[in-house]
């Protein structure tokens, strides 16, 4: 499965994480892989969401979001969170875009989380830089 969301913003969400860190390419790609299967998989439940309501339409609520954002606030791009979504779903599925902003801030929090937790592996392991190595252990600990 090839990464739909690019690294930029990606490494700006560990960036905002980071402080005096530096942070890696790979950190970055792995952070983004990560978000994406992530985001697939709430795609899927979303999906048996509506189609337990009879609807063909995500929408925001099937990501347990109520109070959508401006997507204006949020660092991750909606049209490759659009393609995330769609990666595990039927074809018939629609996405509203109140849906994919949703969606979007979902994951980046979720970045947020994870990216600090990165930050403080390496901290931890005395190193100036965070590497895809923190990504993975994080989700070796805790997922």
């Amino acid at each position: 499965m090839s990464v739909e969301l690019p690294f930029a913003p990606v490494d700006s969400i560990i960036r905002r994480n980071a402080g005096e860190l530096r942070v890696s390419a790979d950190a970055a790609e792995e952070l983004a892989r990560r978000i994406q299967q992530h985001g697939s998989a709430l795609a899927v439940d979303a999906a048996e969401r509506a189609t337990a309501d009879g609807r063909k339409t995500l929408m925001a609520a099937d990501f347990d979001v109520e109070q959508v954002i401006d997507r204006g606030e949020l660092e991750l791009p909606v049209a490759p969170v659009d393609r995330i979504a769609r990666l595990r779903i039927d074809d018939r599925y629609r996405v509203s875009m109140e849906a994919r902003v949703a969606l979007a801030d979902v994951l980046e929090d979720y970045a947020d989380n994870v990216a600090s937790a990165a930050a403080t592996l390496a901290r931890h392991a005395d190193r100036r830089t965070i590497q895809a190595e923190d990504i993975e252990t994080y989700f070796a600990l805790f997922a």
